[in-house]
């Protein structure tokens, strides 16, 4: 039989998809930039339980969403049948984890625990989390319930969010100034002026398959698809040159290839923004290694940059300057509220994701363009896609 998963200080949080009160699949990986409580409390009808869900919703100035979120996991099939909790906002969501998914990745049940011919006892648990999604602390429930005053007295000792490790804690990316001439930002918009763009929607993974999605909830842009290769071969000449060494120097990687020529458009009147999310987490993106955002104009408000789980400020390249960041980061587009911004948004990857990615072409549902890997030695060309 296997053991049990056990996390300490110190240790990442584990990733996982499962259904919440609001969300058939919700990706316990986007709540990251603020401090996370995740309860194992079994079943919201055992008075322990109960009591530890009346303690954390009487701590509403700690559970907001801005310092803190709260996550209940119910194993308890009748919670959900019998309404006995429900999703409250700003600060509280549930997850129904009846298939033990989350339970095994953090402990409270054995990893080979199975649903239907298992039978074991759920050890109820609290995990608290930083905003990078790294385990603060971990306190199983106690027969006497002093786990609960326990929990929400060491709530009360964190540092506000921001300041998590101590001291105000700057995003690792890269700012790179200078990257494309004012020349060339000029000519990219003047492309979109005249031939427009189109809805840019985000992929998700459902039923085995990358998909492309659209919901103006989540993200409202426009991009145009640059085809004239005159024009691609540019942009890939002053990424090489200007970016590609940084990327060498700061991070020991060796970028030999490039994804996704566009011009990008968020504009106040449309509310643009794009909300957090990672850009590698589905089978059609694995293979992204590098995002990069060159800033093609100025005179206008909002739009930003931020990656949360590194505090709230905000990052804006100068125009021509871009801001150059690992996929993996969890990071947003502020709502734009004044003006329009036009922006250049590659990807970049190596030989290795090449491969990966025409791996991976058997996940793609139909009307997601299909990868053809080229030569090796063509450094940072790679087909344009969404």
């Amino acid at each position: 039989m296997g053991g049990h998963v056990n996390l300490m200080p110190g240790d990442p949080a584990p990733w996982f998809h499962q259904r919440s009160f609001a969300n058939p699949r919700y990706a316990f990986e986007t709540a990251a930039g603020r401090y996370i409580v995740l309860c194992f409390f079994g079943s919201a009808a055992d008075p322990h339980s109960e009591a530890a869900l009346r303690a954390v919703r009487a701590h509403g100035r700690f559970f907001n969403d801005h310092i803190g979120s709260f996550f209940g996991v119910s194993a308890d099939p009748s919670d959900e049948t019998q309404k006995r909790i429900a999703d409250r906002y700003p600060g509280y969501r549930y997850f129904w984890d009846f298939d033990g998914k989350a339970a095994k990745l953090y402990g409270a049940l054995p990893v080979d625990h199975e649903p239907e011919t298992s039978r074991f006892t759920l050890r109820r648990i609290w995990v608290v989390m930083d905003p990078t999604m790294r385990v603060l602390k971990v306190l199983p429930f106690r027969a006497d319930r002093s786990d609960i005053p326990e929990i929400i007295s060491y709530l009360d000792t964190l540092p506000p969010p921001q300041r998590f490790a101590g001291f105000d804690v700057s995003a690792p990316v890269l700012v790179l100034p200078n990257v494309f001439e004012p020349e060339l930002c000029e000519r990219l918009i003047g492309l979109y002026a005249t031939g427009g763009g189109e809805e840019s929607g985000f992929m998700r993974d459902r039923d085995g398959q990358t998909v492309a999605v659209y919901d103006h909830s989540h993200k409202s842009r426009k991009d145009h698809v640059i085809t004239d290769q005159k024009v691609i071969s540019e942009t890939q000449a002053r990424v090489r040159r200007r970016i590609v060494p940084e990327i060498r120097k700061v991070h020991q990687f060796e970028v030999t290839r490039m994804e996704r020529y566009i011009v990008a458009r968020y504009t106040a009147e449309d509310g643009g923004h794009f909300r957090p999310h990672r850009d590698n987490t589905t089978k059609g993106t694995a293979h992204r290694r590098f995002a990069v955002t060159i800033n093609l104009n100025d005179g206008y408000e909002g739009g930003d940059l931020s990656f949360p789980e590194y505090g709230t400020r905000t990052y804006r390249a100068p125009v021509g300057g871009a801001i150059v960041f690992s996929c993996s980061l969890l990071h947003t587009v502020t709502k734009m509220t004044a003006g329009h911004r036009y922006a250049f948004l590659p990807f970049l990857y190596d030989d290795a994701a090449a491969k990966l990615r025409e791996e991976n072409n058997r996940f793609l549902a139909e009307g997601v363009s299909a990868y053809r890997s080229t030569s090796a030695k063509q450094q940072t060309v790679a087909e344009s896609a969404h």
